[in-house]
């Protein structure tokens, strides 16, 4: 489906608010989808640990990982901002099983690099060529998130960490931060992000019992200020994960409706305002979202 008007008007909502986005809406049954800039390669923040954690479920699912197996993680530095074991001030055995719940739930980095440690990135990598999913990226581990020139400057000169991250970029999206640089950090696509969710959903590939267990953590997100007041509801479950990093404002996700219609959501976002906080930004992207899923539902 394609409506240049619908489309165009979205642009400009997201152009007037100081952002650039990447969205694909597709219903999950038909196949039917609305998308705008679906392509667009972009770096993925925290989305990156979805395609993680589906790897480790499915070894643990065939034998290769004992769910229930300890893992040591570090201490970290309670002055950051990140959640989870990030702020813990001393070391903690946690489950694997259990640090999967905390990498999706709540975006724990910690937990996240533990599960790196378990599972490679390249083996990340060779699980999503084998389920045929184009156009993510895992390269690195998530402490390289909170390594950022944001961490560098004091809390009242965050606009300039905000204003190199807007700057920087270069025409073929490369970039002198190395978590923002296409070619460096772990990316993303709208389009291959739903693909993957579209696998976990439809259990195409992927194992019932490892999917089952996904959707559960995706459910179970603790993060849903930037979607799901523009799709959630009484008669309508969304599961997501959002990535946040910078000036990137990211969320993706499935919706899934009483009368058994489903949807895969993706939005990537890039803002243009050198602010930490931009609510009115996280409303135009959900509003815009909220326009191109009613034109794909109608």
């Amino acid at each position: 489906m394609r409506d240049e008007r619908l489309l165009g008007a979205v642009r400009a909502e997201l152009d007037a608010a100081g952002l650039r986005a990447s969205i694909v809406v597709r219903d999950l049954d038909s196949g039917r989808e609305i998308e705008l800039d679906g392509d667009v390669v972009t770096p993925a923040a925290s989305l990156a640990k979805v395609p993680i954690a589906l790897s480790v479920l499915t070894r643990i699912a065939d034998g290769r990982i004992d769910g229930a197996m300890p893992v040591t993680v570090p201490a970290g530095n309670p002055e950051e901002s990140t959640p989870g074991t990030g702020r813990f001030r001393h070391p903690a055995t946690i489950a694997v099983d259990d640090l999967v719940s905390l990498a999706v739930t709540i975006s724990d980095n910690g937990a996240a690099d533990a599960l790196l440690a378990l599972v490679s990135a390249e083996a990340v990598m060779a699980d999503l060529d084998r389920l045929g999913v184009r156009g993510i990226a895992v390269r690195h581990p998530f402490a390289e998130l909170s390594d950022t020139p944001l961490e560098r400057f004091a809390p009242d000169e965050a606009h300039l960490a905000h204003a190199l991250a807007i700057r920087g970029s270069t025409p073929a999206n490369g970039h002198p931060v190395r978590q923002l640089d296409v070619a460096r950090t772990n990316t993303v696509t709208a389009r291959g992000f739903a693909d993957l969710l579209e696998l976990v959903w439809r259990e195409r590939g992927v194992n019932a019992e490892v999917a089952a267990r996904l959707q559960e953590y995706l459910h179970g997100n603790m993060v849903r200020h930037r979607l799901a007041p523009d799709l959630a509801a009484d008669d309508a479950r969304w599961a997501s994960k959002t990535g946040t990093l910078l000036n990137l404002r990211h969320e993706a996700g499935v919706l899934e409706n009483a009368d058994g219609t489903r949807f895969a959501i993706v939005a990537l976002s890039t803002s243009s305002v050198a602010a930490s906080t931009q609510f009115a930004a996280e409303a135009a992207l959900g509003a815009a979202v909220r326009e191109l899923y009613s034109a794909l539902r109608a």
